[in-house]
């Protein structure tokens, strides 16, 4: 491994892809061709901004992974991926954005070079990453290849993180606990959105003690008022006011390793309404946690929630939550498991999970969530230690 390169000893990365080539041989395939940039990532250690092009890992059941992308990245490559340089293949850059060729031509090569003009080939299909027209391209160059979906099979094998992963899982957690805490403390009317969410994003980079913050993979959202009725908003240049509830959907990032954070802030005193509702979500969390057991399944939790919110009156559907850890944008969650009535997920010990009972509500949301780490014994293991409650400000 080049001196420096990849954040986790060869011994992590060869128990990834043993199991990833258990997964493929169960699959019934000879390669996989991963364009995920958190799969890439997993895989090889490759960490750069160009996810934007395309780019992706060749995985067969012998020798290690062989990184492809743009030539310009992959001088990046030899910095992050673990590989030696013969397994980092660069294509030139007239494929980029081209109306003549396409960088599937390229990749097409590489796989017959190989011996894989006539192997079984799964690409992510449901992915971000990989284009319809990259699919096209792709079998029209191979047309004696069986290439098929597999989709989410290197993320299931994420889903169980190893006692390295969770330790930067950790570290991220302690960042997501002072930016929320700073959002709580800079939160008052007249403040402008886009100024706190400066302070947010400064706190997030700089991280804690001696622990770096990285990018996260979703912005800040900070909605208020009725803007946090609805989820996944941002923020603008509007000044804050009081009478208005304001929720954090935060995460501080340690290495690609996310751990998300939800917390509420109210401008002056909240209404009985949202202080019942607020009652009934945390015991619907507590409710929650207590489920999120190994052994448990993923839809234990989401029914302890939705039976205490019944409870109270207060009808929630769609998931609860989701496995994260290691990602890049647009997408913090792994895109396997949910938190929800019908997935019957069992827990396992080192599945991290943001657990996310938020509710939006016609006039106001209300979010409190926790990342956890399921354990051998007991009740999940939560990352984060600021307060479980709407913050008050006067």
């Amino acid at each position: 491994m080049p001196a420096g390169a990849a954040p986790f000893a060869q011994a992590e990365y060869d128990r990834r892809i043993a199991r990833t080539r258990a997964a493929m041989a169960r699959a019934g395939l000879d390669a996989i061709f991963v364009t995920d940039p958190s799969n890439q990532a997993w895989l090889t250690g490759y960490d750069g901004w160009s996810f934007y092009v395309h780019q992706g890992v060749i995985l067969t059941h012998d020798g290690p992974p062989v990184w492809w992308g743009r030539y310009m990245d992959s001088v990046g490559a030899g910095r992050t991926c673990w590989m030696e340089t013969d397994a980092i293949l660069g294509y030139a850059d007239h494929y980029v954005q081209s109306t003549e060729r396409h960088p599937m031509q390229d990749l097409a090569g590489h796989l017959r070079i190989m011996g894989l003009e006539r192997a079984r080939i799964g690409v992510e299909m449901e992915n971000y990453y990989y284009s319809a027209k990259a699919h096209q391209v792709l079998v029209s160059e191979l047309p004696n290849a069986r290439i098929t979906d597999a989709t989410a099979l290197v993320n299931w094998e994420r889903l169980v993180k190893s006692e390295v992963e969770l330790e930067f899982v950790r570290k991220a957690g302690r960042i997501s606990s002072h930016i929320t805490r700073v959002a709580l403390e800079k939160a008052e009317p007249g403040l402008r959105k886009n100024d706190l969410v400066a302070a947010i994003t400064h706190a997030a980079i700089a991280g804690v003690d001696d622990i770096w913050g990285d990018y996260p993979a979703i912005v800040p959202l900070t909605p208020s008022g009725k803007d946090a009725t609805a989820a996944h908003l941002t923020w603008n240049g509007d000044r804050m006011r009081a009478g208005e509830a304001t929720f954090f959907e935060l995460s501080g990032v340690y290495r690609r390793y996310h751990a998300p954070l939800c917390r509420t802030v109210f401008l002056g005193q909240p209404g009985q309404e949202v202080l019942d509702a607020e009652a009934a979500q945390l015991e619907g969390i507590e409710a929650g946690l207590d489920a999120a057991r190994a052994g448990n399944r993923t839809c234990d939790i989401a029914n302890a929630l939705i039976g205490v919110l019944a409870r109270h009156g207060i009808q929630r559907e769609g998931r609860a939550g989701y496995p994260i850890g290691l990602s890049y944008p647009p997408d913090w969650g792994e895109r396997t498991a949910s938190i929800r009535s019908e997935d019957t997920t069992v827990l396992e010990p080192g599945m991290v999970f943001h657990f996310m009972p938020a509710l939006w509500m016609d006039d106001w949301g209300l979010e409190t969530t926790e990342t956890i780490i399921i354990t051998e014994n007991g009740p999940p293991e939560v990352l984060s230690d600021v307060e479980r409650k709407i913050f008050v400000k006067p």
